[in-house]
């Protein structure tokens, strides 16, 4: 049995992780870190942990206890994932690092480079792989809207994406910007001289022969978890919808946790809550195709993904330990 380190584990994302973890039959739970509230109950931090009788481990911890072959998964930042990667995997270990640390090739370091951990497109390589960057859930959501329009790259004029989070998108410190009376009742566009993800879509874009400019405004949302994503391709040229619909269906067939919709049938948070789903709708009026995404931004955004990563790096069925819900956060 494999066993899983998370060193950050205190965390939203680190937190759905370590619930999906505890039921992976083929893995086994490690040293959970934390600097900040080491010795501490877990389930006092996360209640969906309530039942796990383990205290975080300190600081640390993880680098003295893991073996060749482990995984360990980061979740403590950019700045810890470039201390602490290098030394993971010269030791041996497979690593899943949470931050932007080395999604892009310009903010890898020198030789050390991440497969890119976006399952529809790079399942091939992250089989065996040693070290992968998970990627964020702006991107994620974004990318399940562009893959499929690849074939259709030459026609397209221009790309919008507007984007809404859950707060826990934002991460468990603690800033004005999060707290409740200043989100409750509001939807608040940010990011607007450039946002981080930015980067990551504009790569993964790129790299499928996407050229045409992208717009990306994301926007925080008063829920605790989910993401939605109204992606619009603008075509030069009128496009058939059974065209642009047939793409996806040949995209996605048969690819777990992807859920086409029918057309008159809008993608719910709801029904992704907690899952490693995704649900994508696709119309088209004229020049612009529109492809609506939902996700949890903790699920398929972030911890769910990164256990469909670790899977296939392992060689386990793609599925594992990714049929439960959460509830709560």
């Amino acid at each position: 049995m494999t066993r899983v380190h998370v060193v950050g584990a205190a965390g939203y994302a680190a937190g759905e992780l370590i619930r999906l973890l505890r039921n992976h039959p083929f893995v086994g739970l490690g040293v959970l870190e934390s600097a900040s509230h080491a010795g501490e109950p877990i389930g006092s931090h996360v209640p969906t942990l309530r039942t796990l009788a383990r205290t975080f481990d300190p600081q640390d911890s993880a680098s003295q206890a893991f073996a060749e072959d482990d995984v360990v998964v980061l979740a403590g930042g950019a700045e810890l994932a470039h201390r602490q990667a290098p030394n993971f995997l010269e030791g041996g270990a497979r690593v899943i690092d949470f931050s932007d640390a080395f999604r892009t090739d310009a903010a890898s370091a020198g030789s050390l480079r991440a497969v890119y951990g976006f399952p529809e497109r790079y399942r091939d390589a992250l089989a065996n792989a040693r070290f992968v960057a998970n990627p964020g859930c702006y991107p994620t959501a974004a990318l399940l809207a562009l893959l499929p329009l690849a074939p259709f790259a030459s026609g397209i004029k221009a790309i919008v994406v507007d984007a809404k989070s859950g707060i826990t998108g934002a991460g468990r410190t603690p800033a004005v910007g999060s707290l409740f009376a200043e989100v409750d009742g509001d939807v608040r566009a940010y990011g607007l001289l450039g946002h981080r993800h930015a980067r990551e879509i504009e790569q993964e874009k790129l790299a499928l022969g996407i050229s045409a400019p992208l717009t990306f405004t994301p926007h925080v949302v008063p829920l605790k978890r989910g993401l939605l994503a109204d992606c619009y391709a603008i075509f030069s040229a009128a496009v058939r919808e059974d065209d642009v619909r047939a793409a996806f269906t040949r995209a996605y067939e048969g690819r777990p946790f992807l859920r086409l919709m029918p057309p008159s049938q809008a993608p719910s948070l709801t029904a992704v809550a907690g899952t490693n789903d995704a649900e994508i709708h696709v119309s088209v009026d004229g020049v612009v195709a529109r492809i609506i995404v939902a996700i949890d931004n903790l699920g398929k955004g972030a911890a769910g993904q990164a256990v469909q990563c670790l899977n296939l790096m392992l060689g386990f069925p793609e599925e594992t330990a990714l049929d439960a819900r959460a509830i709560g956060v």
